[in-house]
């Protein structure tokens, strides 16, 4: 039997366009078609299979999807969570006006906390999460009743129309600036997290092969999207939080380093690692140029 296609799906439908023509998707038993017959499967996980050819290996695997997941639940982003939904609120009537419901897309949405986030904030808006990572959107896929997921990669031109979409969201994920102003609609908003200054420093000083922020980073950032964007509001996010052990681990396990320490080696360095831990990031809206 066909895996039903979620209820999410339908209204983000009138975004997507197939990835192999360009065509419309309409639903089909257990998976979404265009009129040139290009099919993709639903996953019993509820996400919908966009990704075609070959395929992308940075997304997270089942590991590092696990400690992204449990780490975010403890709440401990949280303040990060709600700066992205403030600055994605603001765009709540972004577009003509005439197009309810307001849309968001999460490029590299992981586990989909941060775009549950928004939608919370946006009462009535739609949201997708994209992401190359089959682990993480089987949590993103239920992260909210009105989120829709499928896999894709970041640096493909997106499987949705042109200026279909209120808001982008890129927090700590990769980029592509081009794509995201083609699929915003004039007037539209980008909101871009990144790590800043200090993030997780106490971290950095006790495990080794946690990956440092680079300070280039912002100068590279600008570089990129001032062709396409204008800045128009930075909020600083920074703050002390407690860590457990378990959320210490998860915490390491869930960013890049997890490609240099694995799980056995924190475990073994379990009691030196810190009991709090420094969040900075930086959260950005951009303005559609």
């Amino acid at each position: 039997m066909p895996v039903a296609v979620p209820a999410a799906l339908d209204p983000i439908l009138p975004l997507l366009r197939c990835p192999s023509c360009g065509e419309a998707l309409t639903t089909a038993p257990g998976a979404l078609r265009c009129s040139r017959r290009h099919s993709f499967d639903v996953a019993r996980h509820g996400y919908v299979s966009l990704l075609t050819g070959t395929r992308a290996t940075s997304g997270d695997d089942g590991p590092m999807a696990r400690a992204r997941r449990d780490f975010l639940a403890a709440g401990r982003y949280e303040a990060v969570q709600d700066a992205v939904a403030d600055l994605a609120g603001e765009s709540a009537g972004a577009g003509d006006g005439a197009r309810p419901p307001a849309t968001v897309v999460d490029v590299g949405c992981g586990t989909g906390y941060y775009l549950a986030g928004v939608l919370d904030a946006m009462p009535g808006a739609v949201g997708l999460g994209l992401d190359t990572s089959a682990h993480a959107l089987r949590t993103a896929a239920k992260a909210h009743e009105r989120a829709a997921a499928a896999t894709w990669d970041v640096f493909r031109p997106f499987p949705i129309g042109s200026e279909q979409v209120d808001v982008v969201l890129d927090v700590f994920a990769p980029r592509n600036p081009a794509e995201f102003h083609r699929v915003l609609r004039p007037g539209g908003t980008l909101v871009v997290v990144r790590p800043f200054g200090g993030h997780l420093a106490e971290l950095r000083r006790q495990v080794a092969g946690m990956v440092s922020v680079d300070p280039d980073k912002e100068d590279r950032l600008h570089q990129a999207l001032d062709p396409w964007f204008e800045e128009a509001r930075t909020e600083r996010v920074e703050y002390t939080t407690p860590l457990t052990r378990q959320e210490a681990v998860d915490l390491v396990l869930m960013t890049p380093s997890a490609r240099h320490v694995t799980e056995a080696d924190l475990r073994d360095d379990e009691g030196t690692l810190p009991a709090e831990v420094t969040v900075s990031v930086l959260a950005t809206a951009y303005r559609r140029r």
